[in-house]
């Protein structure tokens, strides 16, 4: 099982794994053998006892090779790590070599399929068929033909018989009525859906089908792509119909049983330890990242994608590749940059201001330049750092709260992180936990930049306090010992009290948490057994992805924490859960399925995923070996948990005009002695000033670094509450296994009750909201915002009355008509507002935007509004869906004062307000709204 080099321990090295007695070893064995395999029997069929009984003899081989001392690294009652192997119910994976792993996973996605799906119609790839959260349900077990859908109307039947395991590859015919909506396009040339929206009947491009199990999906805005269409039944044109094959499942699926070596990887730093799992996944990601080389030398996002993506190939520096490939890392970074600014992915609405994580670029440029002192590279990036940071500023800055706006960073697909109700406009609105601790460590960055240049970064230095004294001011919940996930809302917000991983982790890494914080996020954050998921709870009803996963680089970030803070069991579990993934699927997948660790099962998924791969480097870099790089040279502080104990190398580490080669002996988070070529290096500091080859031997404290744990279930939060304003009560419907709720007055809680309605007795215009709180004390996400308006009737006022209507043949607009804004058309909106009464009124446009899909694409439009000479605020027109241009939505409102009498307006395309696609900035405004609020 081992080979002669890892079962042999170095002779007089103290620091190997502890003996134990015969007593001892035989306990852990008999309840590792329970918890890992015995229990799961009672959950298997037949069929898999056979497997199990495998599995008993793998685990008894296992824990004999050691002989006196214990192989096991990490066990809960999920899986089991050892030095060389990995152990979950029937499925093993053995380490042959550093250049050979084994694993005999098989994934159990297919045999728990459920013959009860959900689904819904949708036309034009938009949840617009049934209210949100409500789906059709349905029974297959028994069932060879299903009832006709009538379209808008909820499926009342179907559910006969008690849920079964729905056989591989079961084929069955979905048939849609479909004729309220052409009866509809017919007579009135557009479809009114249950929210009011209209369809417009020349914007139709198809009629989808969405749910939630394999091939169906809730990823609405892909549903084409994935060959969920209908189509015109050849008997009947008003009846549309589509057969899938559910459980898709072929023979030989399954992922490649073994994996070897196959590419050159000697020119790379060589590492070798007394832990065969570690030597052998480091071997395998060397060996992705080498395939991972496109034809241009620059770096591919994944197998399953290509090209460079931002946030992924930043966070893949950061993590393993300033060092790793620091050629390749320069050019894939400088492929993310446009007219001296970063570019930012293609993301929801028409990506930036929606999604706003791009200066993630800086932190990666930072590293890199850390890494090899290039002051032209300094200089390079320093500039387009600074012209991204200006236009941000101007964009994103939320003058309340100082936090920046914009998207969760990399949570970047709108359901799975975000109440549905919330579009592209709410997304702009909100302030991100991770997105904040980007923005402040991006300017961080440029000060620290512009220092290093002799230039001035003292304002860089201010916005970043301010972005630092905003998250811990707003953000931080004492009660949970983590941030929130974000503050969000449309008058006023309310936190989502989520935890969100990266973002924790990263406030950590770049100190945006201070001792006592860091302290208790690492001690109280909410941790599952197959790893740290993105969120927690879960968001009821969204497939796994973002939603219920769980993501190696993440985890990497996660575990990076974990060493900083100095929590020695949250990191040894976070290791695990890296291990264990990669020993079972033979490679480094993007993401899992947090209830199973299975890689099958999520939306998305991809095999050689960078940023996963770069996390197992990460491990070994920045992890064991301690590689923590500075301006003018390398720190040395490596974290190795006790479980991890023994003797690690890493060799022929280049560095400048360095070579290195590295060996840290024991266990621990505090260096016992340190040296250099046998001499004691001061501090553990390596200075970039030397040259040549040298030795670097540390030897740790042998210490323990115990702290709290909160390791727990997976859970689901419940759904948010469904209200609706008649009058001055707001109803809602009862949430199943709520405890009570909380209804929010403009951002504040005014009361909790056990009722499902609530009887406004306050005047005036107010923002109303109201969660639901299950019986562990987890908060729902809050109902879509209701705005009570008292007497203060909305002041509307029609956009072609200040300029020439457009003359395209877009329906469903108000009024006479509309105007059109563009590069080159109406760049410059100049019109006057006369109001009888002075006050603070919200405002918003209404607009369509047919440039490109919801979900993706670069053409969101914006513009910055000027009340009486003054900068009041940035409007943006996220696309609405392609060539969709009679589908009409709301901006962002936004607070301004207006004086009585005549107030003069402006709204302009200003340089900063140009967005990622260059060329297209363009909506269609069909009317301006105020409402007073005072």
């Amino acid at each position: 099982m081992f080979s002669k080099g890892y079962l042999q321990q170095k002779n007089g090295d103290e620091s190997t794994q502890p003996k134990k007695d015969g007593l001892q070893m035989s306990i852990e064995i008999t309840i590792t053998i329970y918890i890992c395999l015995f229990k799961p029997v009672f959950l298997m069929s037949r069929n898999s006892i056979f497997s199990v009984i495998l599995g008993i003899l793998m685990l008894l081989i296992l824990n004999s090779c050691g002989s006196n001392e214990s192989n096991l690294i990490f066990s809960n009652s999920h899986y089991s790590l050892f030095l060389d192997s990995v152990v979950q119910g029937s499925n093993t994976a053995v380490v042959k070599s550093p250049n050979h792993i084994v694993s005999k996973y098989k994934s159990p996605a297919s045999s728990n399929f459920s013959s009860i799906i959900e689904f819904k119609f949708s036309i034009n790839e938009k949840d617009n068929e049934l209210p949100i959260g409500v789906n059709h349900q349905i029974n297959l077990a028994g069932k060879s033909q299903l009832p006709i859908v009538v379209f808008g109307q909820k499926l009342s039947s179907g559910m006969e018989s008690e849920a079964e395991f729905l056989a591989p590859n079961s084929n069955y015919t979905f048939k849609l009525d479909f004729s309220p909506v052409l009866k509809a396009f017919e007579e009135k040339g557009f479809y009114e859906a249950y929210d009011g929206t209209k369809i417009a009947a020349s914007d139709f491009k198809g009629v989808y089908i969405a749910g939630n199990a394999e091939p169906l999906s809730w990823d609405f805005v892909n549903l084409e792509g994935k060959g969920l269409q209908l189509l015109p039944s050849k008997e009947n044109p008003n009846i549309y119909e589509i057969n899938l094959e559910l459980n898709p499942y072929k023979d030989g699926q399954e992922e490649e049983k073994q994996w070897k070596l196959s590419q050159d990887i000697s020119d790379k730093p060589q590492f070798e330890s007394d832990i065969p799992i570690l030597d052998a996944i480091y071997n395998l990601s060397l060996e992705e990242a080498k395939l991972a080389i496109e034809s241009d030398s620059t770096l591919r996002t994944g197998a399953k994608w290509g090209g460079v993506w931002t946030r992924d190939i930043s966070y893949s520096i950061f993590l393993a590749f300033a060092m790793h490939e620091p050629a390749i890392a320069k050019n894939s970074l400088l492929k993310k940059v446009k007219n001296d600014r970063i570019i930012q992915d293609t993301g929801s609405g028409g990506a930036w201001p929606i999604s706003s994580d791009r200066t993630v670029w800086a932190i990666a440029a930072w590293e890199l330049y850390k890494f090899t002192g290039d002051k032209e590279w300094l200089r390079q990036s320093f500039d387009i750092i600074k012209n991204t940071l200006e236009d941000d500023f101007e964009v994103l800055q939320s003058s309340e709260s100082k936090l920046y706006r914009g998207e969760s960073s990399f949570l970047d697909w709108r359901e799975q992180t975000y109440p549905k109700w919330m579009d592209n406009k709410d997304i702009y609105l909100s302030e991100n936990l991770g997105t904040n601790v980007v923005h402040y460590q991006a300017h961080s960055i440029l000060a620290k930049m512009a220092k290093a240049l002799q230039k001035d970064g003292s304002e860089f230095d201010k916005r970043a306090t301010a972005i630092k004294d905003g998250i811990n001011q707003q953000l931080w919940n004492r009660d949970r010992g983590f941030y929130n996930q974000y503050n969000y809302g449309r008058f006023k917000k309310i936190p989502s009290e989520r935890f969100e991983a990266l973002g924790e982790s990263l406030a950590v890494l770049f100190g945006v948490a201070g001792e006592e914080e860091a302290f208790r996020i690492m001690s109280e954050s909410p941790v599952t057994p197959f790893g740290v998921t993105c969120i927690y709870p879960q968001i009821p009803g969204i497939p796994p992805y973002h939603n219920n996963g769980i993501w190696p680089f993440v985890q990497s970030y996660w575990n990076l924490a974990a060493a900083k803070e100095g929590n020695e069991k949250v990191l040894t579990q976070g290791l695990s859960s890296l291990y264990r993934a990669c020993l079972f699927f033979l490679t480094n997948y993007e993401n899992m399925v947090a209830e199973t660790g299975d890689y099958k099962g999520t939306e998305i998924n991809s095999h050689q995923m960078l940023w996963s791969m770069a996390g197992n480097i990460a491990m070994v870099n920045k992890v064991f070996m301690g590689i923590n790089l500075e301006e003018n040279g390398i720190r040395f502080q490596p974290v190795i948990p006790s479980a991890f104990r023994g003797r690690k190398k890493l060799n022929n580490f280049k560095y400048r005009n360095a070579t290195l080669h590295i060996e840290v002996i024991g266990y621990g988070n505090l260096i016992g002695a340190i040296s250099m070529d046998g001499k004691p290096l001061e501090d553990g500091f390596f200075s970039a000033d030397i040259s040549g080859e040298h030795t670097i031997q540390i030897r740790m404290a042998n210490n323990r670094f115990e702290k709290p744990t909160n390791f727990v279930s997976n859970h689901f939060s419940l759904p948010n509450p469904i209200t609706s304003l008649s009058g001055n009560e707001i109803n809602w419907k009862k949430v199943a296994n709520a405890n009570s709720y909380k209804v929010y007055r403009n951002g504040k809680m005014v009361l909790e009750t056990k009722q499902n309605s609530f009887s406004i007795s306050e005047p005036g215009f107010a923002e109303y909201v109201v969660t639901a709180l299950d019986e562990k004390g987890w908060e729902s996400f809050s109902s879509q915002p209701v705005w009570f308006l008292d007497d203060n009737a909305p002041l509307e006022f029609e956009m072609e009355s200040f300029k020439e209507q457009a003359a395209y043949p877009f329906t469903n607009f108000s009024g006479s008509g509309f105007i059109e804004i563009d590069k080159g058309v109406n760049e410059r909106l100049e019109f006057s507002l006369n109001l009888k009464e002075s006050g603070y009124y919200l405002v918003y446009f209404t607009y369509s935007n047919g440039s490109g899909p919801w979900n993706t694409d670069n053409k969101c439009a914006l513009r910055t509004l000027y009340l009486n000479d003054e900068k009041s605020a940035v409007f943006v027109f996220p696309q609405r869906g392609t060539n969709e241009w009679s589908d009409w939505g709301k901006t962002n409102p936004e607070e301004m004062y207006f004086k009585a009498g005549i107030n003069s307006l402006s709204l302009e395309l200003k340089p900063f307000n140009e967005n990622m696609n260059g060329i297209t900035n363009r909506a269609m405004l069909d009317k301006l709204t105020l409402i007073k609020v005072d």
